[in-house]
């Protein structure tokens, strides 16, 4: 369109029953653009929508486990993680310890661990377990995510 005085671009716009749009208030002089403003809008809008869609959805699955699991719930619920890593859902296994169970913490963490290490080929883990109040938490993310 050309280099205008604002006054003169002010004109101009009106002319074109376009809007002013103010680009660079900093620079010296300032830089506008002469535009129709809800159309720029629509399309920010649009390009905002199409960004969201492509943005992955992370999926967090978890599986209870107790202090004292026995084998079979144990290679039960191994299975099902590997499901879910190998379909990308990050993987959230704790362990709940149940009124006094809690002095058994060192065999939850044992149990989480031994998962982290069958799992390994599946996934990593992101943190290693921890205990927050009643519950030893450890997650694992997928190794490579499904497309």
């Amino acid at each position: 369109m050309g280099v205008y005085p604002i006054q003169k671009a002010l004109q101009k716009a009106e002319e074109l029953e376009l809007d002013l749009v103010e680009i660079s208030p900093k620079a010296n002089p300032p830089v506008c653009k002469i535009i129709d403003y809800k159309k720029f809008l629509y399309e920010q809008k649009k390009r905002e929508k199409a960004l969201k869609a492509k943005a992955t959805k992370v999926i967090v699955k978890e599986i209870r486990f107790g202090p004292q699991t026995d084998d079979h719930d144990y290679e039960f619920k191994k299975r099902h993680a590997e499901k879910f890593l190998k379909d990308g859902a990050k993987l959230k296994a704790y362990v709940f310890f149940k009124g006094r169970s809690i002095v058994y913490k060192d065999q939850g963490e044992i149990l989480l661990l031994r998962l982290a290490q069958e799992l390994e080929e599946y996934g990593k883990v992101e943190q290693m377990p921890k205990l927050e109040g009643k519950r030893m938490t450890m997650f694992i993310a997928p190794k490579n995510t499904k497309k």
